[in-house]
């Protein structure tokens, strides 16, 4: 159950991240945009969250164009300088797609391995990125419910991104349960439930 889940998350305990440094600040800089107040607000309440000693467990939630892909980029840069390996789970091909190509694009400039694990991946390049996953040669994974896989074994696995989870189905949310057991996690949606809800609450 949730209530089991976080009872246990309550428990462990992990090294806390390094405060950003000077290399996190150029790659801050180099993100093209202005940051909205509320961008500002859920990176910084993500940096915080890193900095203590108890994993992260976290939700952003806006709609489209909010910004939310640029608050995962700044948490993954981080756990990559941490030296963790980033997961990043998407509900369809298309968007991890997406994803692997705004990554790429936006970590152009720094020597992190990013690779895809998706149905557009050749066996052959799924069978060796299985191996540098394990080995700790990639440093960002980004895909679907393959992700999940028994297969898919990480060397250090320090944050999960789940984009929509609201998307997958039942045996997958249990797996992503599992995984989030000891990382960080980073939660993304656009679905504006979440904030109905909060509101009706208030």
């Amino acid at each position: 159950s949730l209530l089991h889940l976080y009872a246990q998350r309550a428990q462990i305990h992990r090294p806390p991240f390094q405060a950003p440094d000077a290399e996190y600040l150029q790659f801050e800089n180099s993100f093209p945009y202005q940051e909205t107040n509320d961008q500002l607000k859920a990176i910084n309440d993500v940096l915080l969250d890193l900095s203590k000693d108890t994993p992260m467990d976290r939700l952003v939630c806006g709609d489209v164009g909010f910004g939310k892909t640029e608050v995962a980029m700044r948490a993954a840069f981080m756990a990559v300088q941490n030296h963790h390996q980033v997961a990043i789970i998407a509900p369809t091909t298309i968007l991890t797609f997406q994803h692997f190509e705004n990554f790429k694009k936006r970590f152009a400039k720094w020597p992190i391995e990013i690779r895809a694990l998706n149905r557009f991946v050749s066996s052959k390049d799924v069978k060796e990125t299985l191996a540098a996953l394990k080995a700790g040669r990639v440093d960002i994974v980004i895909g679907t419910h393959r992700l999940l896989s028994k297969d898919v074994q990480f060397k250090d696995l320090g944050l999960l991104i789940v984009d929509e989870e609201q998307k997958f189905g039942v045996v997958h949310k249990e797996r992503l349960r599992h995984m989030r057991e000891n990382v960080d996690t980073l939660a993304l949606s656009a679905t504006p439930i979440p904030r109905t809800l909060n509101m009706s609450l208030v």
